[in-house]
């Protein structure tokens, strides 16, 4: 790796840490130059705006982090039933990187940016997307196989699952605790249970 992309990545990653943290909005460049040691010139040289770094930390950080971390591990497991409940699980409760007092990245960006900014709106958009197709993938792959009955519709629990994922994150995040994350577990695995 060059030394300007190994900065650019680093400008990128040290950023999303912050904006993790302190929300996008109410993370300055200033805030962002300051974390990562980098020059005004040598941030502006790799990005024209936040907004323009901001859209990069959706497509070169969240993006391949939602593969590894949220679509993968579906493509592993027989069941597609134990592997959506072991995702959530992993998720919420083994993830040493998803801070339980911050929420979920996607989530938050998704909160604070969409309304105001039809950029990260398509950038978001398509990362729920992916994530989205996956689950759905799994559902159907289960139907095909016997575990899951034929006539569960395999977008509405989509829905359901990240619905609730998305949800329970944020009830996590206003009572700084895991606790929340147990409850929700427990009654997404007889969920998924009633889908046999």
């Amino acid at each position: 790796m060059k030394k300007a992309e190994a900065t650019r990545s680093m400008i990128l990653h040290k950023a999303f840490e912050l904006i993790y943290v302190k929300g996008y909005q109410t993370t300055s460049i200033d805030d962002i130059i300051a974390t990562t040691q980098v020059t005004k010139g040598a941030f502006y040289y790799h990005f024209k705006t936040k907004d323009e770094m901001g859209l990069a930390i959706i497509n070169e950080v969240l993006k391949p982090t939602l593969a590894s971390s949220f679509i993968e591990p579906l493509q592993g497991e027989q069941d597609p039933l134990d592997a959506i409940y072991n995702l959530m699980d992993s998720l919420l409760m083994k993830n040493e990187f998803l801070k339980v007092e911050y929420g979920c990245p996607a989530s938050n960006f998704t909160q604070e940016m969409t309304p105001w900014n039809s950029e990260f709106n398509k950038a978001l958009n398509e990362l729920t997307r992916e994530w989205t197709e996956a689950i759905t993938a799994t559902i159907e792959r289960g139907k095909k196989s016997g575990v899951i009955r034929k006539d569960v519709n395999a977008k509405q629990v989509t829905t359901f699952v990240l619905s609730g994922y998305w949800g329970i994150r944020n009830l996590g995040k206003l009572e700084n605790s895991k606790k929340v994350y147990i409850s929700y577990l427990k009654q997404l695995k007889i969920y998924l249970n009633s889908l046999k």
